[in-house]
């Protein structure tokens, strides 16, 4: 061996040269397909090592790393799926809390009734019992005035008592006749602040919404007014009211015909004429009045295209 191959290995001994695939005749590579590669020769090359069943390992899948920017197709299409579902999921729960705010406002109570005394919600009861009575008289003579005028013989007599009778409640209403009968008298007295159009036209509405059938106002200077569908009230001069043209000055008092507790339960009722009254430092008083009467009139209305059909 040449001192060259010997410096070379560093032992001093020649380097062992790498197995090679087995050549066949005259220095080809082994043809048979079964032949080992050289590579696998290697003592170098890596082994797979058996599982503890002793069957070799299986390999490993091929796992592609994509770059940052590069996004599946997929991923868009999920994030729109989500995005319109959360926009559908947000509505239906704004729908509901609507639909829950809604219903508890229409099933709560009422405050003014919540704060109303017992003995104001006993009044209140007793006026609609008065009411309701009221009008089952009423029904109970429109049916016994229905049988006379079928009646036959006595049919004329009933028909012309009727309407003598409905005539009569006409002109009530209308203020062409005077009318007596069971009732009040209101009297207001301005305090701070003068009793204004507003407040007397309120306690006029409430007294017809207790069945007042009659009303008429008259002032300090004793000048009188009926009051009817048609009346008007306006705030005068220095305090004055004015009442369908004629003015009348302070204290006012109106006489009004009619059920005297229930309209008295109209008037004190929380919140009503008497409470606003005195809240401006007013007084209103309340009297019954066993026979009142009503005297003063309204002129008649002029007809000018209305007639009477026969």
């Amino acid at each position: 061996m040449s001192s060259e191959e010997q410096s070379e290995t560093g032992t001093g001994w020649p380097q062992p040269a790498p197995p090679g695939r087995p050549e066949g005749p005259g220095g080809q590579p082994d043809p048979r397909p079964d032949a080992p590669d050289p590579d696998e020769l290697s003592p170098l090359a890596p082994r797979e090592e058996p599982d503890r069943d002793g069957a070799g390992a299986e390999p490993a899948e091929d796992v592609t790393v994509g770059l940052p920017g590069d996004r599946p197709a997929w991923v868009g299409s999920v994030r729109s799926r989500l995005s319109t579902a959360s926009v559908m999921i947000a509505a239906l729960l704004a729908l509901l809390g609507f639909t829950l705010v809604v219903q508890l406002k229409t099933t709560s109570t009422d405050p003014t009734a919540g704060a109303t005394r017992q003995e104001d919600l006993v009044r209140i009861l007793s006026d609609l019992d008065a009411r309701e009575n009221r009008l089952r008289q009423d029904i109970s003579g429109l049916e016994d005035s229905q049988r006379q005028l079928r009646s036959g013989e006595q049919g004329r007599q009933a028909a012309l008592d009727e309407a003598t009778r409905r005539a009569d409640e006409l002109g009530i209403l209308a203020g062409t006749l005077p009318a007596t009968g069971p009732g009040l008298t209101v009297r207001f007295e301005a305090g701070a602040k003068t009793i204004s159009a507003s407040r007397v036209l309120d306690a006029v509405q409430e007294l017809r919404g207790a069945g007042a059938e009659a009303m008429q106002i008259s002032g300090g200077d004793r000048a009188t007014a009926r009051i009817i569908a048609s009346t008007y009230f306006l705030d005068g001069e220095n305090g004055s009211l004015v009442v369908d043209g004629r003015r009348l000055t302070a204290p006012y008092t109106i006489t009004v015909i009619g059920d005297p507790a229930t309209m008295r339960t109209a008037l004190n009722i929380p919140g009503g004429v008497v409470a606003s009254v005195q809240g401006d430092g007013g007084n209103v008083i309340v009297e019954d009045r066993e026979a009142a009467e009503v005297s003063a009139l309204h002129a008649p209305i002029k007809l000018e295209h209305a007639r009477p059909v026969s």
